[in-house]
């Protein structure tokens, strides 16, 4: 099992804290550092860097680690300025970047920013056709056209490299699993149940199968938290405060975590989760970090992830 850090810059937090998450994460041997990509904070309070740009400057500033965006939304930007963005990265980076793509979501950074948020279903139109031209130009060049996007030319330069990937994510039930099976090197989403995952990657392989490609071939990932305590004392208070926020006992919110394969509890407990969701083919486990960048805790840190890597 892959793991990876994932924060979320728009809480707050500089470029230059970024890099110091980025080169921790490399440090102790994660395969994967992932950011968000959202130009405010939900209540407008907050710094919030392109996550683009900032991956650029990530790149040059680390060697191994995978860069990645969770996700880019079709709404900001052309699919012509992505799929550039992108290889320049891919080339900065030696080929160590994922570019996340998405429909976009948040109504008040779209307003704020004056960018168009179209329904639901015209976004999903878009990113369609968003990957299908990131696609072409990743491939080094040929014709694509849909209603909103086109691409017609025989080259594009710089080429991407084998290590340029494209990260298809959301948690739909049709739309998202058809389009990563079509385009994406990787299937994300939030954590869930197992049937509920199933039913998805059901999906998926259909749509990689009619694409011809080979569904195995798509690393399937999950996002989500990760809560580990040094004591059971503190699992178990933990359990009780959180669960309380859902109206659960403690027992019934444990129990919707493992059904789930959240990781929680104690060092020797937590590492169950991530066999499970081996065990249902996922790959790679973002752990979500939502704090301000400059309130996350490295030692805190230091404890899950060895958790997790003992797993």
């Amino acid at each position: 099992m892959e793991l990876g850090l994932f924060v979320e810059p728009q809480m707050g937090g500089s470029y230059r804290r970024l890099v110091e998450l980025a080169i921790w994460a490399e440090d102790f041997g994660l395969d994967a550092f992932a950011r968000s990509d959202h130009y405010l904070h939900m209540d407008h309070t907050a710094d919030a860097t392109d996550a683009l740009v900032s991956l650029a400057g990530v790149a040059s500033e680390t060697s191994t680690i995978r860069l990645v965006t969770l996700v880019s939304p079709i709404t900001f930007r052309h699919p012509a300025i992505m799929a550039k963005a992108a290889t320049t990265i891919d080339e900065i980076s030696g080929g160590r970047f994922s570019l996340g793509v998405g429909t976009g979501w948040m109504q008040s950074e779209h307003d704020a920013f004056g960018l168009d948020l179209p329904p639901l279903g015209e976004r999903f139109e878009r990113l369609e056709e968003s990957l299908a031209y990131i696609s072409t130009v990743f491939a080094g060049g040929g014709s694509t056209s849909g209603e909103y996007y086109s691409f017609n030319h025989p080259s594009v330069l710089p080429v991407a490299s084998g290590g340029l990937q494209i990260v298809v994510g959301g948690n739909g039930p049709r739309k998202t699993p058809r389009l990563a099976g079509a385009f994406a090197d990787e299937y994300n989403m939030f954590v869930t149940d197992r049937s509920t995952l199933d039913q998805r990657l059901e999906v998926m392989r259909t749509a990689a199968l009619v694409a011809g490609r080979d569904p195995d071939d798509i690393l399937i990932s999950f996002a989500g938290p990760g809560f580990v305590y040094a004591t059971d004392e503190e699992h178990q208070q933990a359990l009780a405060t959180r669960g309380a926020k859902r109206d659960m006992s403690p027992e019934e919110y444990a129990a919707f975590l493992d059904e789930r394969s959240v990781p929680h509890g104690t060092s020797q407990q937590a590492g169950a989760a991530i066999e499970q969701m081996a065990s249902w083919g996922v790959g790679r486990y973002y752990v979500q970090d939502i704090s301000p960048l400059d309130e996350i805790d490295l030692d805190h840190l230091h404890m899950l992830f060895s958790a997790l890597t003992r797993a």
